[in-house]
Order: structure tokens, then sequence, then C-alpha cells
């Protein structure tokens, strides 16, 4: 019975928008989604992610790029309320007065951090100004004379007493212009000279040694009392200093602490800090000048930076950060230690400490491309140390990296409570699970989005209303009921499917700016069908030079192809090829030789290792149905020589084994194929037909060529029927199927194939070992081979 070919009803399924009431013209009515459509799988797992706050449930969003996982996440997050007893926190890096080099954590509560920061600035501000003025007046001048001249009157008191003792004894007490005090005997007014000491006797010389070795000791004695005093006068000299300074502080810290009194942390330092004051009052009072220089060299306040209040993380007016990290490195995830100059001099200290995203995101959520992560060196590892830890250790990248004993900070860690989301593709979801043991544990939940959904009434008003959120969104001109209809027939399109939805929104959003542009371009209110068509025509035209070159060749000649006539051992097969934004089908020549052999046949692309392992594969199946059909009670014995004619590139899949077998058929039994007819589609071992992908493409294909080569009313494709539901073809050629000027044959067997190719029945045994009918391409066929079978076996008896 003559297979009849495809209805145009079955070449493209309109949208009807019944879904939507009808007196909804445009988008304008429409009720934008605060959700992306189809994905309620991928939202159902972030929101379990989300509600668990053990250790590990972090989450994986696995999804090819433009499905709109990032914007579905971020719309979750926004409408997300955490947990009650959800809690944000201010963190703050203060300097460590025991060890500067430890710099030390405050965790205040949200919105604190930068209220202490001014809180400090403004009492280093007042002390700055206080401190000197309560050392500059007069009580504390008269104090500290008092003290100067008490120390000064027991000095001179010692002193002089010293002078007298030794003036009775003709010794002399003096100060050398050193400074030093030097012991001289005395010749009446004058010092001894070398002569008239010579001069005295024995006697008198060794008296005055005597008496002036004895005043030597008591003048040691005298200057070590002098020590001590000065001593003593420098201890009450700074605790007088220290006293005046804690009347200043007093007054001015102690109303700071009164209000941070319930922050335990924040009233510690405070207290550690008034001490600290007291201990360095040089800074304030400017004794020494280099010292309070670096000080106070900051590029922020002029305040010592001793002192400062490094607020690294601020969550004022956030009820939960949401922070997206676009260039994941080392620095920007981590943070950082800066340096600062001063006078040629590089320091660092806890006020240079800035924050990363993990610091900002703590306490909240973390977004971030997967692949980026794994190309930046040592981010991934650092990620999984935190996790692990719960902690967010501030280290130098410089100090992991290299064997340098550069002294540098060692911040005290933060504790980390964050959700980190890594967008990726599947291939780097298998590579992690594969060959990373820690990342099952560490990401425990995978966001899987769909690629489309199932297309019916419900969801095409679904759509209709995604539109609408997009086009409310980016402030577009509002869509009609006809660019509705058309833009998710294109969806449909996207998905390859008459029954689904392509759910890859970027293509969607795409579509629209581009109708939008078109519509305002022409003055238009309202983006309509027309607009829409224009936009896709415009798109069409931007990715189409390659198609249009290979379809040149056609054209000029260059690529050889008949679609009109009939030939044995060549068929026109059909493929899809590809860049990067656009896949187009273009018809390919195969053909097929035989000669006498041992029944193999000769794949061409896979000896010049042109053909890929699928196409392989498919070659092999249609050997292992041939040898069915012609082989059961001998062997074949032809060889057949097959290739894809004008091929210079790569060949794989095996949608053109139907054709390859047609090709094998039609050489074996010398009856011709027809040109006018292209075939797409692969086998399996008993020759039933199965799907392939790009079936439109490939149909459009071979109705473009036949145009550039000549239309006749008899040309068309033939199909596995299960591809049908996969047709959403062009209008020009559901238009030629209406019209019968072109077909498409839908086939369940092989067998359907060669039927429409030969003009003559394919034909079938009805037992194992009964001959094929005489008229069936299977029976020519086996004929043939049995007239080469005897011959073979008469060339044997000769030959003996």
């Amino acid at each position: 019975m003559p297979i009849s070919p495809l209805t145009s009803d079955k070449l493209y399924c309109h949208c009807e928008l019944s879904g939507l009431a009808p007196d909804i013209k445009s988008t304008k009515h429409l009720t934008p989604l605060n959700e992306i459509v189809g994905q309620e799988r991928a939202q159902g797992a972030v929101e379990f992610a989300m509600s668990m706050k053990d250790k590990g449930y972090n989450i994986y969003a696995i999804g090819r790029n433009g499905l709109g996982k990032r914007t579905m996440v971020m719309r979750y997050l926004d409408r997300y309320e955490p947990s009650g007893h959800h809690q944000l926190y201010d963190w703050c890096y203060v300097v460590n007065f025991d060890d500067a080099r430890t710099p030390k954590v405050l965790k205040l509560p949200q919105g604190h951090g930068v209220q202490f920061k001014k809180d400090v600035e403004q009492l280093m501000k007042r002390l700055v100004k206080a401190l000197p003025l309560a050392f500059d007046n007069e009580m504390y001048y008269a104090r500290a004379e008092k003290l100067k001249s008490q120390l000064a009157t027991r000095q001179e008191n010692a002193l002089t007493q010293l002078t007298k003792e030794a003036a009775s004894k003709n010794i002399s007490l003096s100060i050398t212009a050193q400074g030093s005090y030097e012991l001289v005997a005395m010749n009446g007014e004058e010092p001894h000279s070398e002569a008239s000491f010579a001069a005295l006797s024995n006697k008198e010389q060794e008296q005055l040694e005597q008496q002036i070795g004895e005043l030597e000791s008591k003048l040691r004695e005298v200057v070590r009392k002098f020590t001590a005093w000065e001593e003593r006068y420098s201890e009450k000299q700074q605790k007088h200093d220290e006293q005046v300074a804690q009347d200043v502080l007093i007054h001015l810290i102690d109303p700071l602490k009164e209000a941070y009194a319930e922050q335990g942390e924040i009233k510690a330092h405070l207290n550690e800090m008034h001490k600290d004051i007291i201990d360095n009052l040089d800074i304030f009072l400017e004794q020494n000048e280099e010292q309070v220089a670096l000080s106070y060299a900051s590029l922020e306040k002029k305040m010592p930076r001793r002192y400062q209040v490094n607020v690294l993380v601020n969550h004022a007016n956030k009820v939960m950060p949401i922070v997206i990290e676009e260039s994941p490195n080392y620095h920007n995830i981590f943070g950082y230690i800066e340096n600062a100059t001063f006078k040629g001099t590089i320091f660092s200290d806890f006020s240079l400490i800035r924050a990363g995203s993990l610091h900002k995101a703590n306490g909240g959520v973390l977004m971030i491309d997967a692949i980026k992560v794994l190309e930046q060196p040592y981010v991934w590892d650092g990620l999984k140390r935190a996790l692990r830890s719960r902690k967010l250790s501030l280290s130098s990248l410089e100090r992991e990296v290299t064997l340098s004993g550069t002294i540098s900070l060692d911040p005290e860690a933060i504790p980390l409570d964050v959700k980190i989301i890594l967008f990726g593709d599947y291939q780097t979801y298998q590579l992690l699970q594969h060959y990373d043991p820690e990342f099952k544990e560490l990401f425990r939940v995978t966001a899987d989005f769909e690629d489309e959904m199932p297309r019916t009434d419900a969801s095409e008003a679904l759509y209709a209303k995604f539109i609408s959120s997009i086009v409310h969104g980016n402030k577009m001109l509002h869509c009609d009921r006809g660019a509705i209809k058309r833009i998710i027939e294109f969806s449909s399109r996207q998905a390859d499917a008459q029954n689904k939805l392509s759910l890859h929104s970027a293509d969607i959003a795409n579509l629209l700016r581009e109708s939008n542009y078109v519509a305002k371009s022409s003055n238009a209110n309202m983006i309509r069908l027309g607009h829409v068509e224009q936009a896709l025509r415009n798109h069409e035209h931007r990715v189409c030079r390659l198609r249009d070159n290979i379809m040149q060749s056609f054209v000029n000649g260059t690529t050889l192809i008949d679609t009109q006539n009939a030939v044995v051992g060549q068929i026109n097969a059909l493929s899809v090829l590809s860049t990067s934004d656009h896949q187009f089908g273009a018809p390919n020549r195969i053909t097929a030789t035989v000669a006498f052999g041992e029944g193999a046949v000769f794949d061409i692309e896979r000896k010049v290792e042109l053909g890929g392992s699928i196409h392989s594969k498919g070659v092999m199946i249609l050997t292992a149905y041939l040898a069915t059909v012609l082989g059961q009670t001998d062997k074949i014995p032809l060889t057949t020589h097959l290739t894809f004619e004008q091929n210079y590139g790569g060949v794989d899949g095996d949608s053109a084994s139907m054709a390859e077998l047609c090709t094998i058929i039609s050489a074996f039994a010398k009856l011709p194929l027809r040109q006018d007819v292209a075939i797409t589609g692969s086998m399996n071992q008993f020759g039933q037909a199965q799907p392939i992908g790009g079936v439109n493409e490939k149909i459009e294909g071979f109705f473009d060529v036949c145009t550039i080569k000549g239309r006749c009313n008899t040309q068309g494709v033939i199909i596995p029927k299960s591809n049908v539901q996969n047709l959403m073809l062009r209008s020009d050629i559901v238009d030629a199927v209406k019209k019968g000027t072109f077909s498409i044959w839908a086939i369940d067997h092989v067998t359907e194939a060669i039927e429409i190719l030969m003009g003559v029945q394919a034909g079938e045994r009805d037992f194992e070992f009964e001959d094929y009918a005489d008229d069936s391409v299977f029976g020519i066929a086996d004929r043939r081979l049995q007239k080469l079978r005897a011959h073979i076996k008469s060339q044997a008896k000769s030959a003996k």
C-alpha cells in the first residue's frame, strides 16, 4: 500500500492562546510573572537548600547558559524571608594592643559598625585637642616645675655639701665642659701644677691622693643618688601626666563605654584602648615627631592609625546580603591586605585590611560561576577550606604560593555563615563529582534547570505572562496577541518539538529586544506579528554567512547535487551544520559501489579517519541488517564501498544509516534511487526507523537546494515517523506541502523508504528461507546475488 505524505497541518503547531481570555489583547493586560517559568524543580531545590542551616547544603545550579538560572535565583531570594533567628552582624578589625601583627575582630549588631567607627573617630578628635590642652596650662606647669625644683634642690644640696667638704681639704669639685664631675687638689686659689705638686712632701702627696679617693667614692655615691632621685622624679612626673590624662579620658571615654556597656567585646576593646592611650601619650603630645607622623600616616581620617576602626562589613538596612561575584579571583573572594608607603617605608596594619565577596555575603548568599572559579588559581581550595571550617581566614596569597619569609599580618578569623550557589554546566558538575570527593559533601543540593517544558494551553498562557514580565522589566513596547503567538511558536521551534516550549529565556529576551527595536524604528506603538517576523529575518541574515557560502556552492555547481533524476547507488542524505549561534541543514550525496568480495561494507570515511565512532556504529548496524535480509542462507559475495562524496571534514552521527542502506540495496539490485527525494534517519538491526536531531533544518536545507537547482512537484523528504512531533517548519515549506508541490513522508521502517525511493515494493519473506517475490527490491537483489554465487561455484569447479 503506497505511503501517503504528511498533510500540512502536521508540519507546524500554531499557537492559539486558548488559555488566555479573548479580551486580553496585549502584554499590557497580562500580569508579569515574578518567577522563571517551568523551573519548579530547580526552585524547589533552592528553597530546600536555603531552609537547611546545616553545614554543606550549598547549591550547584546546573544548566546551559541562558536558561535564566541567575534570574530565577535572584527573584526567589528577593522574596525570601530568613527565619526569625537569622541575625546579621557588622564586622570590624581593630588593633590588637598586645600583638599588632594579629588584628582583632569585633562583632557588632547589624548597622552598628559604622556608628562605632564614627564614635571612636569623634573620641579621637576630642582627645587630639583635649590632651595637649590639659598639659599646656599653668597648673600643670606649676606642678611639673615643683617636682623638678625638688629634684634640683636635693641634687644641689648634695653637691654643695660635698663641695664644702672638699674645700675644707683644699680640693675643688667642678663640672667639666663635657658635663662630668672633676676633683682637683688646690694650691691656694689655683689648682696644683705638676711642679707644685711635686714640691710637696711624699706624706702630703699621699694625703691629698687619699682624700681625693675618698671624695671620689662619695661623689659616686651622690651620682647614684642622683639617678635614683631622677627615676623617682620621672615616676612622679609620669604619674602626674597619667593623672592629668586620666582626668581627660574619664570625662571623654566613659560615656562611650556606657553606650556600649551591653556589648562585651566593644567594652573590653574600649578598656584596652583607654590603657593604651595612657601608655602612648606621646602620640597625642607630639613629643616624637617621626613616630607621631607615622602614626597619623593614612589616606583616611587625621587620627592616630592605632585607634582607627576598620569596618570590614556593614550590613545596614539589609535583610540578607546577596552578592554576585563576576570576577572570582583570590583577592576578590577572600579579601586582601593593602600596603601603604610613608617616606619610602612600606608598612601594613589592620586598617588596610579589605573585604572580599565572602565577607560581604556573610550571613547571606554568594553566587559565582563554577568555571570562572576553577580557572582561578587557589580559589577552589580556599572556598572548600572556608566552607569546611566555617571560618574566614584572611591570609596573603603571596604567603600561600611562595616561600618568602616576609612578615605579614595574621588577622583573627571571622565566623562564616554563607550559602554559596555555583552556576555551571553538566560537564563541570560531572568532573567535580568524579575528581573532587569533597564536592559532594560541600554542595549537597543540585538545582537542575530544565531546557524545555510541555506545551499545553495552560503553559502557553503562563509563557505569555513570562513574555509580559520581560516586556515590563525592560520597559519595551507591549506585544499584541499576534506577536505573543509568534514568539511562543518560535520557542517551540527552539525546543525542536511541537509539544514543547524552550526555557532558554535569553533567546526569548533577545527576540523581544530586536522586535522592540524594529517596532520603534517603524514608529509603531506596539510590537506586532510583522515586527517579530522582521526581527527573525534580521537575525537570520546576520548569522547565516556560512549557510549562504555553502548554498552558493550549489548555485555555481561546485558541490554536485541532482534533485530531479534517478541514479543507481546514489542518494541525497541530509545533515546539519552548526556555528556558535546558528545551525542549518544541507544535503550530502552518498554513493555506494559493489565488487566481488566477502560481504563487507568498506566505510571510506572511517578508513581515512574522517568518520566518528557513532557513524561507524551506524554502518555496522546497517551491515547487520543487510546480512539479515540477504545473507541468511549464504555469504554475500560482494564488498561495498560507501562514502560521502565531496566531504572534506569530519562525519559523525548515525542519522545517515537509512540513506546508506538504501544506497547499498540500490547498488545490489541495480535499481535507481530517486534524486528528487532526500532521506534522513537512523535505523536499528531490525530496520526500524529511529529519530534524529535537526529535522527542521534538514528539511529546510533540502528545500532550499531544490529551489536553487529547480523546483518540481515530486520533490520531498523522508523522515522517521517519531520525528513528526519535532516538525516546526518554515511557512514557505508548509505552503508548498499544502499545495502538493513538496512532500514529507514519515516512515516506521527502512523498507518503506526503499519503496518510496525506488518505486518498487521492498519484499518480505513469509518463512525464514523462502525466496522474496521476483518483482520486489530484495527479490531482485537476491537473484543477482544467487547468480553471482552460482558463477563463483562454477568457476571453482572449472578450476578443479
